[in-house]
């Protein structure tokens, strides 16, 4: 494994960790729970969200797989001119701002101001751009293999961008409605 394969599994490690512990522990303390992060989403609209999210995982997870078994770090360019290690702030562009959502939601959820809306619609935006720069990464990486785990990382970072883009940055929060 090259030097920013490890990094890149470091990074995915710690804010893995990172985004799973603040859900963790803001659920854990959180009045109403998991139910007041849903807002004003439609119950109707909530198995898609929960279905949205496994494949989403699902698809992160062939990326990362992708990028720690099948690529040669020092063999492959994205777009044209950058280096693999353009992989790295990617995902940690994706996974340290996800860590901030939910306590931020919470706090929103506890004291709404326009300042903690703009952070929380911040952090959203951050992750769903960077799930878009993975998903163009992996659609100009050269040479790829071309094979089914190239195709399926593929799909699979298309599919996390336009969940983390579009139902998480402007779907949720467009239905979230509890702006001050």
């Amino acid at each position: 494994m090259d030097a920013s394969q490890v990094i890149l599994l470091l990074m995915n490690v710690v804010g893995g960790a990172a985004v799973i512990g603040s859900y963790v522990l803001w659920l854990r303390g959180a009045p109403g729970g998991a139910n007041a992060l849903w807002g004003g989403v439609p119950t109707s609209l909530r198995p898609v969200y929960t279905v949205s999210m496994i494949l989403s995982a699902i698809g992160y997870l062939a990326v990362f797989y992708y990028l720690l078994f099948e690529v040669v770090p020092t063999e492959v360019h994205i777009g044209g001119e950058l280096g693999f290690v353009w992989f790295i702030p990617i995902v940690v562009l994706m996974l340290f701002p996800s860590a901030l959502w939910m306590p931020l939601s919470g706090l929103y959820v506890d004291r709404p101001s326009a300042g903690v809306w703009i952070a929380v619609r911040t952090v959203l935006f951050v992750v769903g751009l960077a799930s878009i720069a993975l998903a163009w990464a992996l659609l100009t990486l050269k040479p790829n293999s071309g094979d089914a785990a190239y195709w399926i990382a593929t799909v699979g970072s298309c599919y996390f961008a336009f969940h983390t883009f579009v139902l998480d940055a402007v779907l949720w929060a467009a239905l979230f409605r509890r702006r001050p």
